[in-house]
């Protein structure tokens, strides 16, 4: 085990739950650093939101309210979807701080919501196209390995999974792919266990933050048994690092962004 902080020997680590379920995000958060695993998923520590982390979700909400509407065949529209997004963001941040800047929050609400306006209006997504699922939670089993859990998106008719990103800068396609690969089997191996049957493709809406808004969107194909062996292998280490309590820092670039930033300065390398 590791000592922390400055209060001496870090607690008992408690595995039972980390150990029976496994999710994209709380595998991705452990293959970025094990130390911010440790913070999140095991000291449960709670931080306030950023406003970035805050307008990706409100942006999301936005959109998946979008997608229901769509699937109720209920009014879909920017006039109608708006006034619901302001009270969205509104009774969020009851829920949820969010550590505004001064004079920040009125900016960046306008620029969440020119997001979700130009995505109405960008999308390649027909307007009377009925959506497959929308926001679904699911579960499925791995051979000898955590179950795996996670809510799509959106799944388009015919199985095809939409996952929507928000980005401060254009991705390329290669990257954009690479970086979410592990996301994108997870959904893929939930769409198996929920329907029987395999996904025909995946694709990544990216709206992107600049100055005029825009829509970048990533065709990913479906999913290759390569994929999925490679998936395995990385919950295989994900079962190994926590077992053997494995939870050390990877400092690099993601270190500007992470919420626990100050509790990783502390950490001597000790055990406990």
């Amino acid at each position: 085990m590791i000592a922390v902080l400055d209060r001496g020997q870090a607690p008992p680590v408690e595995t039972s739950d980390i150990l029976s379920r496994v999710s994209a995000s709380r595998l991705n958060c452990f293959l970025t650093c094990r130390l911010r695993f440790y913070f999140r998923y095991v000291l449960k520590l709670i931080k306030p939101s950023t406003g970035p982390l805050f307008v990706g979700r409100a942006v999301h909400n936005a959109l998946k309210r979008w997608s229901k509407a769509r699937w109720l065949g209920q009014p879909h529209d920017a006039e109608t979807l708006k006034p619901a997004f302001l009270t969205d963001w509104i009774l969020s941040q009851q829920e949820e701080p969010v550590e505004w800047e001064q004079d920040e929050e009125d900016k960046q609400q306008g620029k969440a919501w020119d997001l979700v306006d130009m995505y109405l209006r960008d999308t390649p997504i027909p307007a009377g196209e009925k959506p497959e699922a929308v926001e679904v939670s699911v579960e499925a089993d791995l051979p000898g390995l955590p179950r795996l859990v996670g809510i799509i998106d959106l799944v388009r008719p015919g199985g095809r999974i939409v996952d929507f990103k928000t980005s401060a800068a254009t991705p390329q396609a290669a990257q954009a792919i690479h970086r979410n690969e592990t996301q994108l089997t997870a959904y893929g191996l939930l769409y198996r266990e929920a329907t029987g049957d395999d996904t025909s493709g995946f694709e990544l809406h990216h709206l992107i933050k600049t100055k005029q808004p825009k829509l970048v969107v990533t065709d990913v194909g479906a999913l290759t048994e390569e994929r999925e062996t490679k998936f395995l292998r990385l919950v295989e280490s994900y079962v190994d690092g926590v077992e053997r309590e494995d939870f050390v820092p990877s400092p690099g670039l993601h270190c500007a962004s992470c919420e626990f930033f100050a509790e990783c300065t502390l950490w001597k390398g000790g055990g406990a």
